[in-house]
């Protein structure tokens, strides 16, 4: 009894679980099934729907190839139709591209339209033709005759359009390139302006170490308290020189000297920005010029009459309307800042002499105020490139084919301006150009040609030669002919980006034995 017990319950849960199993399986046959059968419909249906599809076209079809076959009139006016409406198409796409692009063949585009609006109306004829073998002959032979003339107009103008198309390319390119072409000037340019007017390290250094000297030693650099006899002695010969920069201030002045017959003769008056004064006094205290010649330093701070009131100059920049160094402008102010002065040579500080200049005090300038060297060839660098003649005050007054000279090397004959009020010819146009509507502001050239416009007596080139700042292709011949040579340009020799082939003509003239030169690394 104890050992059947157990056996009982294994026997009834062996049943259930069979049972089960059972009824597992009936339910998955019975599905698998019905997805069969759902499957075999789902194939039937899309197969009949196929075979369906395939059962119209082929209906179609066959009526077509009757229709073709009962009608063969209505066959040939539907494809003369189609010829013509497609090639009327194809015409007025290439009218079309003819007009986009505005051949001067203004002929073959009114043959192109022309043709295109024939075709167009013979198509709209053919639908409504009947289909009758007299009626659809001569329309058709229209159609043929039409159609081949339109191909051979396409054929004829297909090459020329493609060659249209290229040029059209080629100027769509050569546009993109100019447009990148001056935005690379114009990056040029702006970069060159940098490099030139920045103070290079070295410059800044040497003006700083000569204040610190002025500073540490004040009593050996007190001025005498009156200027020397020299100074305001009409038989020398004067130079006037207004500039910041000392050692070029000091090159200058160098060459002229060593290249003088008579050194002794010749009077420098240098005319400095107030906060380089006592640098440029204890240069030339520490190194004073050569064989007797003389040196003046001054500062534009002691001429009085350059106030508000009576320069437009000094009243702009006041204003705000001028950013622009008023020591550039002083060269219009010559008689008033030495009035005891007949004749006076001018000399920017980027120039070098390689002759005597004594010469320049005998040349007869006709009675005229400037000597300068003009700088025009052909129609080149003449009035109407510095100024702008669209504006009456310019027009009415001046020849836009003058010859423009150059600054650099002036001869001025103080008595002849007193006389000819250059000074004030320049104060009555600087006051026109307040807006900037008659020249550049920034360019000190056009003042000048304008201040004095009939007055300047050409001087030969070989005085002045030109373009050491930024012309690379002077010859060596003129270069070594000439009295003085102009580092006029962004390339200035003592800066980093000056051209190797000019920059020993202005080194050879640096003092190397002044004893900051050194301290402030130039590269010499």
């Amino acid at each position: 009894m104890a050992g059947g017990r157990p056996f009982r319950p294994m026997g009834s849960i062996r049943a259930f679980f069979t049972y089960r199993v059972f009824i597992s399986a009936s339910f998955t046959l019975l599905s698998l099934a019905a997805l069969s059968a759902l499957l075999s419909s789902s194939n039937s249906d899309s197969s009949s729907s196929s075979a369906a599809s395939f059962a119209a076209a082929a209906v179609r079809r066959r009526t077509y190839l009757s229709a073709l076959e009962s009608d063969p009139l209505r066959t040939r006016l539907d494809l003369i139709r189609r010829q013509a409406a497609d090639h009327a198409a194809l015409v007025a796409a290439y009218a079309a591209f003819a007009r986009r692009q505005k051949l001067d063949a203004s002929r073959q585009l009114t043959v192109f339209e022309d043709l295109s609006a024939s075709l167009s109306s013979l198509a709209s004829r053919l639908d409504s033709l009947s289909s009758d073998e007299d009626s659809l002959r001569p329309i058709e032979k229209e159609t043929k005759d039409r159609v081949k003339f339109a191909r051979q107009l396409v054929a004829e103008s297909k090459e020329s359009f493609d060659t249209q198309l290229k040029i059209q390319k080629l100027r769509d390119t050569i546009f993109a390139v100019h447009e990148q072409l001056h935005r690379a000037k114009k990056l040029r340019d702006l970069s060159g302006r940098i490099a030139a007017g920045s103070t290079p390290k070295s410059l800044h250094c040497l003006a700083m170490r000569l204040m610190e000297d002025h500073i540490a030693h004040p009593e050996s650099y007190r001025p005498p308290s009156f200027p020397a006899a020299e100074f305001s002695n009409p038989d020398l010969f004067h130079y006037a020189i207004f500039s910041d920069n000392i050692i070029a201030v000091s090159v200058v002045i160098n060459s002229a000297i060593k290249n003088a017959a008579e050194p002794w003769k010749h009077v420098f008056h240098v005319i400095t920005d107030p906060m380089y004064l006592s640098a440029m006094q204890v240069w030339f205290t520490k190194r004073p010029p050569t064989a007797g010649a003389h040196v003046e330093v001054r500062s534009v701070a002691e001429f009085g009459f350059l106030n508000s009131s009576y320069s437009p100059v000094v009243r702009q920049i006041e204003e705000g309307k001028r950013d622009v160094a008023l020591l550039e402008h002083l060269r219009f102010y010559l008689p008033e800042i030495f009035p005891k002065l007949r004749r006076i040579v001018y000399l920017e500080d980027d120039v070098v002499v390689q002759k005597d200049l004594a010469p320049l005090w005998r040349v007869d300038l006709d009675e005229r105020v400037n000597g300068a060297v003009e700088t025009c060839f052909g129609g080149f660098r003449r009035y109407r490139r510095y100024l702008n003649f669209s504006h009456s005050a310019v027009k009415e007054q001046f020849n836009p084919r003058a010859c423009a000279w150059a600054y650099g090397v002036n001869v001025f004959d103080l008595d002849a301006w007193r006389t000819a009020q250059c000074t004030e010819q320049f104060h009555r146009y600087q006051s026109l150009n307040a807006d900037g509507l008659l020249w550049n502001p920034g360019s000190v050239l056009p003042a000048g040609l304008i201040s004095f416009y009939t007055t300047t007596k050409p001087l030969d080139k070989s005085w002045h030669v030109m373009g050491l700042g930024y012309n690379p292709s002077i010859s060596p011949e003129e270069i070594r002919n000439a009295a003085v040579i102009h580092f006029n340009g962004n390339m200035k020799p003592w800066l980093d980006v000056a051209m190797n082939q000019y920059k020993h003509l202005w080194t050879k003239y640096v003092d190397t034995e002044m004893e900051f030169l050194p301290l402030c690394n130039f590269g010499l």
